[in-house]
């Protein structure tokens, strides 16, 4: 039996991104995925590129390189990915704090600029004028998720990636290393092992007796099918209650709680918006919720009710779109930046997980993790490494 270089557990955008970048290192890659087609994060997500919200040197220089590889990864990878760049409109309510927004954005890169209601219209005629008092825009990229993948995938094909459908039961360990995967059917030998899994990757990785500080939501949203309605530009709330509730889902205090199902970490929220993509369907979301349970049983009906409701009072001509309620896991990190590289302590395992702006971050930094694998240390992935929370 082959022992690959490299076995890839995971196939949403992470995963597919560094498989592609492996093999295009010249390393043999196994990609893994208990589905031709998960109804992943990937699979689910609005597919939005803010290349514009970097804070730090590190954030911004791989926000460059993300929205430059997006630019010409089509050409790149030979196939369309539907890469756009868009108005992205950020609603602000009435009675809200509009000179707390304006020192909230000031720290971007590309500060969203203030616009008056009219000019909000401009930008997207279907907003309700009476359910905000301003906007905010900056331009924002856009792929279509599942095109991205697919991409990635045809190309990694063509560079000789081997890819496996099967849910993958365990890793194969002795001691301290890592030298394969287990499936239902055989154990698959690894010079490598990364896991891409997202959420399900702490779940795997605590089966082995390893704790990770990887943490998730459950997103739900509305998918529609395709609509005679066009919407003109990303609908996103000013306020954006996610990057809250995902501070204080990942605090150390509540880890012990992250390995015991049936915990709710936080309260669910709403953060109401839309996004048409080029066939023109659309995503409406998105409630997020911090369940520790990745099955945790959630009401759909009510949920879908609390989505419709919201989108009917920024976007009425979208209440009553037909389309079905779906719910994914999210996963993200403490600090808001992913989980890229070795475990501390063994040999032969990787993370390549946690990426709360995976669109414009999983690109590049897949691109990276591939070439330091091939020539050397990256430092710019050292602030990235999964041993950074260590004491």
């Amino acid at each position: 039996m082959q022992t690959f270089d490299w076995i890839v557990i995971g196939n949403g955008l992470t995963g597919a991104a560094v498989s592609y970048e492996l093999a295009r290192q010249g390393f043999s890659v196994l990609l893994i995925d208990q589905s031709l087609y998960p109804a992943n994060a990937t699979r689910f997500s609005y597919g939005g590129i803010p290349y514009w919200a970097a804070t730090t040197e590190l954030t911004h220089t791989l926000c460059q390189e993300g929205i430059a590889k997006h630019r010409q990864l089509s050409t790149e990878l030979e196939a369309d990915t539907q890469f756009q760049e868009l108005d992205l409109v950020l609603t602000v309510p009435p009675r809200t704090d509009e000179a707390d927004l304006i020192n909230q954005y000031a720290k971007f890169a590309t500060p969203p600029q203030r616009i008056s209601v009219a000019e909000a219209q401009a930008l997207e005629p279907l907003l309700n004028p009476g359910a905000i008092a301003a906007a905010f825009t900056v331009r924002h990229g856009h792929v279509s998720p599942t095109a991205l993948v697919q991409a990635y995938n045809q190309a990694f094909h063509r560079l000789g990636g081997t890819r496996l459908v099967a849910p993958v039961t365990g890793l194969v360990r002795i001691k301290d290393r890592i030298t394969g995967v287990l499936t239902a059917e055989q154990a698959y030998p690894a010079q490598a092992v990364l896991v891409a899994a997202g959420a399900f990757g702490r779940q795997l990785l605590a089966e082995v007796g390893l704790s990770i500080p990887l943490y998730y939501t459950h997103a739900e949203l509305i998918e529609t099918p395709p609509v005679p309605l066009s919407l003109q530009a990303l609908i996103m709330p000013a306020v954006t209650q996610r990057f809250e509730l995902e501070d204080q889902a990942s605090r150390a205090a509540t880890d012990p709680l992250w390995d015991q199902p049936g915990h709710e970490i936080t309260p669910p929220i709403l953060d109401s918006g839309a996004i048409q993509f080029q066939d023109g369907h659309l995503c409406l979301g998105q409630i997020s919720r911090t369940l520790t349970a990745l099955d945790a049983p959630v009401d759909a009906a009510d949920s879908e009710h609390q989505i419709r409701t919201a989108i009917a009072q920024i976007l009425p001509a979208l209440a009553d779109v037909p389309g079905t309620w779906h719910r994914c896991l999210v996963s993200f990190c403490r600090d808001s930046l992913p989980l890229v590289g070795p475990l501390p302590g063994l040999t032969g395992l990787h993370l390549f997980t946690g990426f709360s702006a995976p669109f414009v971050y999983a690109p590049a930094v897949a691109q990276r993790f591939a070439e330091a694998m091939q020539s050397g240390a990256d430092q710019g992935l050292h602030a990235l490494a999964p041993g950074r929370f260590e004491a």
